[in-house]
């Protein structure tokens, strides 16, 4: 498999890591990560299209290994600006969406500012611009919204801890499921949790209140532009279960579904099987001038 690079990159001023694999020239594949996660989210899937297509997955800034400065816009927009600003950055101008937990709210808002850049999705339990096909743990949240501004925080405050990061990352997937789940998710990204971090965590799922008035522009770019998209989900998943995957099909009644047996995390459970449904999408709608018998050579 070919190798997945890490580096830095400066942008306005802020020191941001990420992630790459595949050759300069290739077919890009942008990959913005979820919460409570990093760039580490995608490990392994990367060398696994690298043979075909250009990877890209930067830490946002305040996660991962990106700098956290004090005076950057820590929500939805905020990380959808910088996305814009890290595909400017490194020359990008058209690509794939991997779309995952909260990088789908984010990416959404870039595919909104230029919807000729994007040539297709994959959807992979990103979060859901349709209220009704929520699952139950977004009703815990939801409860907090009823509070004064202070005492939502606090109560969000006692969300943002180890113990909740791993609820987080198992996330109601089966036993002999969970046993692939290494807990290096939690153990790493707790441990790169600062009281500023913890800040930004409190804020960004407070966030989510205002989020949920921008579902109509979501639902608005879907039906109007209707991108190329293969939805591939995992329903143990206590925040978006298999009703929310089919929801996307109102306004993606083409959209390919696949439901896999897993969760959330579908890359930690089910690697093999994503694989080999995202280079069979990627293939026929974003495909790279690789010829067939050397891109065969990586196929899983």
């Amino acid at each position: 498999m070919p190798p997945t690079t890490h580096r830095y990159v400066t942008i306005k001023g802020i020191d941001i890591f990420y992630r790459e694999a595949g050759r300069e020239g290739a077919p890009v594949v942008l990959l913005p990560h979820g919460y409570p996660c990093s760039s580490y989210e995608f490990r392994n899937l990367m060398p696994r299209l690298a043979d075909r297509w250009r990877l890209l997955a930067p830490d946002f800034p305040g996660a991962g290994y990106s700098a956290t400065p004090d005076d950057f816009d820590y929500s939805f927009d905020g990380y959808a600006q910088f996305l814009d600003d890290f595909v400017r950055a490194l020359g990008v101008e058209r690509f794939a969406l991997f779309l995952h937990d909260f990088g789908s709210p984010i990416g959404a808002r870039l595919a909104i500012k230029a919807p000729e850049r994007v040539v297709a999705l994959v959807i992979q339990n990103g979060d859901i611009p349709y209220e009704d096909a929520l699952g139950p743990k977004y009703a815990e949240i939801e409860k907090t919204w009823r509070l004064p501004r202070s005492e939502m925080r606090e109560a969000l405050d006692e969300a943002v801890k180890e113990e909740i990061f791993k609820e987080e990352f198992l996330n109601n997937v089966r036993p002999e499921l969970a046993e692939r789940i290494p807990p290096d998710l939690w153990k790493l990204h707790w441990s790169l949790m600062t009281p500023k971090r913890k800040e930004i965590a409190v804020e960004l799922i407070a966030g989510l209140k205002e989020n949920r008035a921008w579902f109509p522009q979501h639902r608005n770019y879907l039906a109007k532009h209707r991108p190329p998209t293969m939805i591939v989900w995992g329903p143990q998943d206590r925040y978006m279960p298999e009703r929310s995957a089919r929801a996307y099909l109102r306004d993606l009644p083409d959209a390919e579904l696949h439901l896999l047996d897993g969760g959330h995390w579908l890359l930690e459970t089910n690697l093999d099987e994503v694989v080999s449904l995202v280079r069979d999408f990627l293939g026929r709608v974003h495909p790279s001038n690789e010829p067939a018998s050397l891109a065969g050579r990586a196929r899983s």
